[in-house]
């Protein structure tokens, strides 16, 4: 599945945007910036790389050749996309529940948008605006967005450790380095495929390709 790349999961949404309500919007988008208690749950969501909201104008379009005919469009789009780790269902019931408000904000002039709540129809909005990522890559594809913030923990604690232990005696190097491992405990480990995270989620997954046909 190419929106899948180890494991970070690639979600691009495209959703139809009402022109006269475009304006409105971008304040929307322009308050969110600048009031950072609208999107302040997306900090709690360790999972999220990032997300990012784009509006794109009915005649902003790329046209690749000359040749191409322009589209006549009726509406504007708002394209969503952000990296995550863990299934879709995973992500998409975390984000409706740390920001419902604001995805209701956000979304809430787009064609046909359900609300977040309740969470069956946001899926169906979702899954029916998704648009497939043709090509994924991910440079650390074993690493989770908390590998690499450990990462970072890890190499300023040895930076700062060496600093401090440029001159010291055996004895001191032992007792600071006992502490770094320590304090560096949940940081240190090894990279693993992602797990299943639930039974239940798992065989939905085996069913729905069961009734695809592919086993």
């Amino acid at each position: 599945m190419s929106n899948i790349a180890g494991k970070a999961y690639a979600m691009n949404v495209i959703s139809p945007l009402r022109p006269s309500m475009t304006w409105l919007n971008r304040f929307l988008f322009l308050a969110a910036g600048t009031l950072p208690g609208v999107l302040k749950g997306l900090i709690t969501l360790s999972l999220i790389h990032y997300a990012r909201w784009v509006i794109i104008k009915r005649n902003q379009f790329p046209h690749l050749d000359p040749l191409q005919p322009k589209e006549d469009l009726s509406y504007n789009y708002m394209l969503f996309f952000s990296n995550f780790n863990g299934s879709w269902d995973q992500y998409v019931d975390s984000f409706t529940f740390a920001i419902p408000g604001g995805l209701d904000t956000l979304w809430k002039w787009t064609v046909r948008y359900p609300k977040s709540v309740p969470l069956t129809p946001f899926h169906d909005y979702i899954k029916y605006n998704q648009i497939e990522t043709i090509h994924y890559y991910n440079a650390y594809p074993l690493a989770a967005s908390n590998d690499v913030k450990s990462a970072k923990t890890v190499k300023a604690s040895l930076i700062k450790f060496m600093q401090d232990t440029q001159n010291a005696s055996d004895d001191d190097f032992q007792t600071k380095y006992n502490t770094l491992l320590r304090g560096l405990q949940h940081d240190l480990g090894d990279m693993y495929i992602n797990p299943i995270v639930t039974m239940s989620a798992y065989q939905v997954e085996r069913r729905q390709v069961w009734h695809r046909g592919e086993i």
